[in-house]
């Protein structure tokens, strides 16, 4: 009797290589205020999906070192994606984040994700900070550095318009029971590489849900607009599963805080 491996069994059960279902996003831990309470930041997130680690620390609002940076209607948000070098499981030399293309373009793209949910008219001619650093990069970077840099940002008190979520969708070729395509919500690394030997469609996608509003949506494959509506649609039901977890948390955090401010419990910070 052959015996079978352990992909052949998920294939057969059609299952991801992983053991999620089609539709199931990776499992996530979320901590708040790691480097908050001891004043080396105003807010500061650790958001773990699946192999992926990702550190988000918010400075400010403050004021801007050079008067010929403020803006007088708003705050000026900068935004830097930085990856450290055990991060990657291929190539680990050092990457410089001002000249590194994808950290640039990443950056830019958080940037534009928290724009759209900051209020930075509040904060006239001061400056908001937000650093984020991948520790462990397992697929989904992108995704785990906006979340990261939300709840940064919630830690830090910054006023929101919502919670800003991120999850990322693709498409398997012919990967269901009938040999038609089927949509995967939050890929791992594996996934984001290839299918069976093909170039993966990826699409990551981060939405405000209370607003149902969609801040980013970048796919760089060529599919059809039904094609990308069902892409679409995956991610977003992703990131409604992403905010329930970031909203327990939230409140579980907000539950200790006025806890220890009532002398019944004590929070605890670092790593």
């Amino acid at each position: 009797m052959s015996s079978l491996r352990r992909t052949d069994l998920l294939a057969l059960s059609h299952l991801r290589n992983d053991g999620r279902k089609p539709h199931e996003i990776r499992k996530m831990s979320i901590q708040i205020g790691p480097l908050t309470s001891c004043g080396a930041a105003s807010g500061s997130a650790i958001v773990q999906m699946g192999l992926t680690v990702a550190l988000a620390t918010v400075r400010g609002p403050a004021e801007c070192t050079r008067r010929s940076d403020e803006l007088p209607d708003r705050a000026v948000l900068d935004v830097t994606v930085r990856s450290a070098p055990f991060a990657p499981s291929g190539d680990r030399r050092p990457a410089n984040p001002s000249t590194d293309r994808r950290l640039v373009e990443q950056s830019n793209l958080v940037k534009k994700a928290m724009e759209a949910t900051i209020l930075l008219h509040l904060y006239p001619r001061s400056r908001i900070s937000i650093d984020i650093v991948i520790l462990a990069d397992d697929g989904g970077r992108l995704c785990a550095g906006i979340n990261a840099a939300t709840l940064a940002l919630v830690d830090a008190a910054v006023p929101l318009r919502d919670m800003v979520c991120a999850c990322s969708a693709g498409l398997a070729a012919g990967a269901g029971a009938d040999g038609a395509d089927v949509e995967l919500v939050d890929l791992n690394g594996i996934e984001a590489r290839s299918f069976g030997g093909e170039a993966a469609v990826h699409l990551p996608c981060a939405t405000m849900p209370q607003r149902g509003t969609v801040v980013l949506a970048q796919c760089e494959a060529r599919v059809a607009l039904p094609t990308f509506e069902r892409l679409l649609a995956a991610a977003m039901e992703g990131c409604a599963a992403v905010f329930d977890i970031m909203q327990a948390s939230v409140r579980e955090r907000g539950a200790a805080l006025l806890a220890a401010r009532n002398g019944n419990a004590a929070i605890e910070s670092g790593f």
